[in-house]
């Protein structure tokens, strides 16, 4: 069993609304070190990357806000995660908003081997600089992440792209752009929406979303934004939207990863404690991870 360890970034430079720079903060708060060691686990905490804070700073691009800071971000991320996965250890790093899964990526691709994603997300964070309607950044990772956009996104980490869009999936998706849309269709990443969840169910959307992410990979990186799941389960983070995964979707989804023994990494992000209530949001963030690291009943 490998070791786990956590890595901390607290940036809300991708997006325009306060608080989920203390997410990790939240999701540690809510015993997460703790709970991971009662299922058998080493764990270790490195501690935060570096980010200054948004007062400091000013916007110098409208459609890519915050460029300079995001790129820093991830660079420092991405070093610590390709050292992380290199030492042979598991990455879990706590965002902060999804900007972050730029760095993510950056790190593990930086490590050297082929791998998949699954993107649990409300959004389709497709956009590039071209199609984005706010320049908020936190709607671009995955299409910086697969060589789209501007050169200063997808060229972190020296590698573009980082990963294969056939091996890329994106479930839960309720809320796309526009010319985000075409963008997505255009790519050539897998979709599953929740009118598939739906209709198909949870466990059927995993097992294929599993198998299209592995195929001819060493594993998966799982980026989990807390907005996949409904906002009655789920109510602290920057961008709700109804009509989500429900507590029950949300757990399958993660023991189905869990049990296809293909987890190499894996990010939180988008828990904003100032629209929480009593950290339920944290707290939920910590129970989807127990189940993707295998907590069980029996």
């Amino acid at each position: 069993m490998k070791d786990i360890h956590i890595i901390g970034v607290p940036s809300d430079y991708g997006q325009n609304r306060r608080g989920v720079d203390m997410g990790p903060s939240a999701i540690r708060y809510a015993g997460l070190k703790e709970k991971l060691e009662r299922l058998g686990y080493e764990v270790s905490d490195l501690g935060d990357v570096p980010v200054p804070t948004p007062e400091t700073r000013r916007i110098e691009h409208q459609k890519l806000k915050y460029l300079r800071e995001v790129v820093s971000v991830s660079e420092a991320l991405c070093e610590k995660v390709e050292g992380v996965l290199k030492g042979g250890h598991t990455p879990v790093i706590l965002g902060g908003d999804h900007s972050i899964a730029i760095g993510s990526l950056a790190g593990i691709a930086r490590a050297g081997q082929p791998f998949g994603v699954i993107w649990f997300d409300a959004h389709g964070d497709m956009n590039t600089d071209e199609t984005t309607p706010s320049g908020n950044i936190h709607g671009m990772p995955l299409a910086a992440s697969l060589g789209l956009g501007h050169e200063a996104l997808t060229g972190i980490g020296g590698i573009r792209p980082k990963v294969k869009p056939e091996n890329v999936v994106l479930v839960g998706a309720r809320s796309i752009d526009p010319e985000e849309r075409e963008l997505i269709r255009q790519s050539g990443i897998h979709v599953f929406s929740m009118q598939d969840v739906d209709r198909r169910g949870m466990d059927a959307v995993m097992q294929e979303a599993i198998r299209i992410a592995s195929d001819g990979t060493r594993g998966i990186h799982l980026s989990l934004d807390l907005d996949a799941l409904d906002p009655m389960f789920a109510p602290g983070v920057g961008t709700p939207v109804n009509g989500g995964f429900t507590y029950r979707e949300g757990h399958l989804a993660m023991e189905l990863l869990a049990a296809s023994g293909k987890l190499l990494s894996v990010d939180v992000v988008e828990v904003n404690p100032i629209l929480d209530h009593r950290n339920q949001t944290g707290r939920m963030a910590v129970e989807l991870l127990e189940s993707l690291f295998g907590k069980r009943v029996m």
